[in-house]
This record gives C-alpha cells, structure tokens and sequence, in this order.
C-alpha cells in the first residue's frame, strides 16, 4: 500500500470539499454532546457512509447523513459498551492490560463500521469480516494504517478545534484504506473506465478485403464454366 498516496489523496479530498465536511463534523459534534455521547455511534456510521459516498461518488456531505444509518443504533450501542466494560477491567487490574485492551479493539474492528455501512452487516458479521480484512496480508500494512489513523485522532484531541480538520481526515483515511484493502478501489476504478467500441484493425480489414476479393474472383471462373 502506497501510504504517502493514501495521506496525499485523503487530504486532497477533504480539502476540495472542505466547506460540507467542517459542517457535517461540527454538527455531530453538537448531537454528541446534546445526547451526552448516546448518538455518537450511530452518528458515527452516518458520518463515515456521508464521507465514503464523497469518496466513491463526489456527493457532497450533508448533515442530515447522521441520520441515515438509524438501524444500526442497537448493536453499534452494544458494541461500545461492551468495549468500554472490557477496557475499563483492564484498567481495573493493571494499566497494561488496559492499554492491550484498546489496541486489540482498535485493531480488530477498525473496519467493523465500513462493513455494517458499505455491505449492510450484522455486528458479528461485521466484527469477523473487520477481523479478517485486519489479519489480511500485509498485515503490517494494517498497522501502519491504525498509527496513522490513532495519530492523527490524537492530536485533534490535543490542540483546540483541530478535530473538525483530523476527524474528516482520519475518517477519509480509514475509508480509503477499506476500499483499497478489500479490492472494491480497483473495481470501481474499472468499471468507471469506459470501453471503446473498437472497429477492425487495419491487418483485419485488409485480411477481409483480400478474402472478398478471392470470394469473387472463384465466383466469376464458375460462372464461365458454366457458360462454356
């Protein structure tokens, strides 16, 4: 995987879109704190569909993307409070296993999301196919991806406002990530491509002229034959 390309091409659409997207990540923002944290996941899948739509289609974001993945609001729910329940016993018994607990999570199911939006799974579904997407040779291309990724989430977490710049990106990342990793990059590009109607090559049609030739030249000599 070409990560310099995957930052360039992220950032490089982000940028060309820069207006829809600082609108559509301030509002989740707000509905975040509004419902106290209750609609971050599912807004979450909202959020990244918007973003893989401007990937895949140039559609610009719109707020109400939010609120397109609605049914995924229970199991995505689920999913975060059995994370949070599973980090916080790390944490409970040392920090290390605390800190192993979100890596794996990280890791595992970075692409869980992707896949209940992009091929409408179910969480164990989606948990598996994230697992094996993760586990997919490279595997290092996977871990260089999620450093990325938790680097550029931290310092948006870090310095004032900056995540209205490092949430799109990173979202963008993951996304482009996903599509190139599963193949569907390379399909889309193909079957964007249009297919020539192409005529004969110049060898055919001098092959078919000869043959026309010959075709009337056998039919003249019957005919005299017959005449005679």
């Amino acid at each position: 995987m070409d990560f310099k390309d995957l930052v360039v091409t992220s950032w490089q659409k982000m940028i060309n879109n820069i207006g829809p997207v600082l609108l559509i990540t301030f509002a989740q923002l707000v509905l975040i704190i509004i419902t106290l944290g209750i609609l971050a996941p599912v807004t979450t899948a909202g959020y990244l569909n918007s973003l893989m739509r401007l990937v895949r289609e140039e559609r610009q974001p719109a707020i109400g993307d939010l609120f397109s993945h609605m049914r995924l609001f229970l199991p995505l729910f689920l999913f975060g409070l059995l994370a949070v329940i599973a980090i916080g016993i790390g944490f409970m018994f040392l920090v290390l296993p605390g800190f192993a607990a979100i890596a794996f999570i990280a890791f595992a199911a970075f692409y869980l999301i992707p896949y209940m939006v992009d091929e409408e799974l179910g969480l164990i579904d989606g948990l598996k196919a994230s697992w094996d997407l993760a586990t997919k040779q490279p595997v290092s291309d996977q871990f260089v991806v999620v450093i990325i990724y938790v680097v550029i989430m931290s310092l948006g977490s870090s310095l004032p406002f900056a995540f209205l710049i490092t949430q799109p990106m990173a979202t963008l990342i993951m996304i482009t990530a996903y599509l190139e990793r599963t193949g569907k990059s390379r399909e889309e590009r193909a079957s964007a491509e249009p297919v020539s109607a192409t005529g004969p090559t110049g060898e055919e049609s001098d092959a078919a002229g000869e043959s026309g030739e010959a075709g009337t030249e056998s039919a003249a000599g019957e005919d005299k034959q017959q005449e005679g």
